[in-house]
């Protein structure tokens, strides 16, 4: 396809899997078992993908807690009592909070890659979490014996390895959720948490070639969860600039429920590098109501007034369900939209003679 298209992640986990993970948390479903189901679950999802024609997969998030979580499932040095995201619907995410060091991921999601790849032979893309929200973790009180300092170094460490387990894994992709980007410039309007952010996930970076950080993108968003946002009253101009640079070679940007999308694209328009790709949502994945073909075609010609078409890609707003139990999207409606996004997105290219 002349204009690329991609997933950004997450797809609805089925009533079946929904009930297998209850089951096993409940100690009442083996873990062999339920590995069974997931990799049933990972080949439906992959098969699915190919079957809309998605020429780039992913495992749909099946097998995750959450897209932010992953990397704790098993940790016990964790409380409740961590940073509270509030959706503008009522309801709440809270984090967890780290209550001892050393800080060691227990999951690598190169795990997830090598999962996929038993059943497809298309272009694997895995989505991994920010170590600006890893951060998190860390309690404004401090850790005894554990500075911020060692954390915030055993946490590059572990972002760098995560990274780097997907392409070991055979990944041809890596994204970077930083859903929290827009959500820093409402909890610290000055610019200074996002500042932090920045720095924090280009330290990461910095360890990866140049080849690498071309294969490595960035996904924000006003936040995905029951058709609910976080951040999205946050002027989003105010993010673009500081967004782009990120030492990344890809970004994925929420835009088709975005309020003012032109202006926000001419902000990507006038920071965007010479080597950077800018995938714009032409989704809208809050919205129940399936995208026509047409609908996206005219949201793609509308990024290619401002966006040169040889950086121009186009993507979903978000993961369809970044937390596992959010099932108020069903797959079949969330196929049904990446259908429409890879027709309209083809529709364009043929429009603009590509």
């Amino acid at each position: 396809m002349s204009i690329p298209t991609e997933p950004v992640g997450s797809i609805p986990r089925s009533s079946e899997l929904q009930a297998a993970l209850g089951a096993h948390a409940q100690g009442t479903l083996a873990d062999e078992e339920l590995n069974r189901m997931f990799d049933a679950a990972v080949q439906n999802t992959v098969a699915s993908f190919e079957a809309v024609g998605s020429p780039i997969v992913t495992d749909g998030e099946q097998t995750k807690s959450s897209f932010a979580t992953y990397p704790l499932e098993g940790l016990a040095s964790l409380s409740p009592e961590g940073v509270v995201i509030a959706f503008e619907d009522g309801h709440q995410r809270q984090l967890p909070v780290l209550t001892e060091g050393p800080f060691r991921y227990q999951n690598l999601a190169g795990s997830y890659v090598e999962r996929t790849r038993k059943f497809t032979a298309l272009p694997v893309k895995q989505a991994v979490i920010s170590a600006s929200a890893m951060s998190l973790l860390y309690p404004e009180s401090g850790i005894a014996g554990y500075t911020s300092a060692q954390f915030t170094e055993d946490l590059i460490t572990q972002a760098v390895a995560d990274i780097r387990s997907c392409f070991d894994a055979g990944a041809d992709s890596v994204q970077v959720d930083f859903t929290e980007g827009r959500l820093a410039l409402k909890l610290d309007p000055s610019g200074g948490l996002l500042g932090r952010f920045i720095d924090l996930n280009n330290e990461v970076f910095a360890a990866f070639s140049e080849a690498e950080r071309a294969r490595i993108g960035v996904h924000t968003c006003p936040g995905g969860d029951h058709d609910s946002t976080h951040s999205a009253d946050v002027d989003y101009t105010e993010l673009i600039p500081a967004l782009l640079t990120l030492n990344a070679g890809r970004f994925f940007f929420q835009m088709a429920s975005e309020a003012d999308p032109a202006t926000s694209l001419a902000a990507i328009a006038a920071n965007l590098g010479s080597d950077q790709m800018a995938y714009v949502g032409v989704i809208d994945v809050n919205d129940e109501t399936i995208e026509s073909a047409e609908t996206v075609r005219d949201r793609v010609l509308a990024a290619a007034e401002l966006i040169p078409v040889g950086r121009l890609g186009t993507t979903d707003d978000c993961g369809y369900s970044p937390f596992a139990d959010d099932v108020v999207t069903s797959r079949e409606t969330a196929f049904a939209k990446v259908a429409a996004r890879v027709r309209g997105t083809a529709l364009a290219a043929a429009e603009l003679g590509i």
